[in-house]
C-alpha cells in the first residue's frame, strides 16, 4: 500500500507545532520517501536530534509498513 504523502506532512506537522512539511515519494512505489522539514523545534538541535523528531512523527507508519525508507532534508 503506498503512502498518503499529505498524511504524512500532516503526521509531522501535528507532532511539531508550527513545522512546515512536504513528503515526495521518491521512487514512484510511494514506500521510499523524502520529507523536508522546518520547524520551530529544531533550533538548537543536532541534525540526529533533528532526524528523530522526524521519524517519531511518523512511526506509526514504518511499525504498519507503509513506510520503507525516508530520507529527511531539515530546512532552515
Amino acid at each position: 500500500m503506498a503512502a498518503d504523502l499529505e498524511e504524512l506532512a500532516g503526521m509531522i506537522e501535528a507532532a511539531l507545532p508550527g513545522a512546515s512539511a512536504t513528503v515526495i515519494d521518491e521512487t514512484g512505489t510511494g514506500d521510499h520517501l523524502r520529507a523536508e522539514v522546518s520547524a520551530p523545534q529544531f533550533e538548537g538541535r543536532s541534525r540526529i536530534d533533528q532526524h528523530r523528531m522526524v521519524k517519531a512523527a511518523v512511526r506509526e507508519r514504518f511499525d504498519d509498513g507503509t513506510i520503507h525508507a525516508l530520507t529527511i532534508k531539515i530546512l532552515d
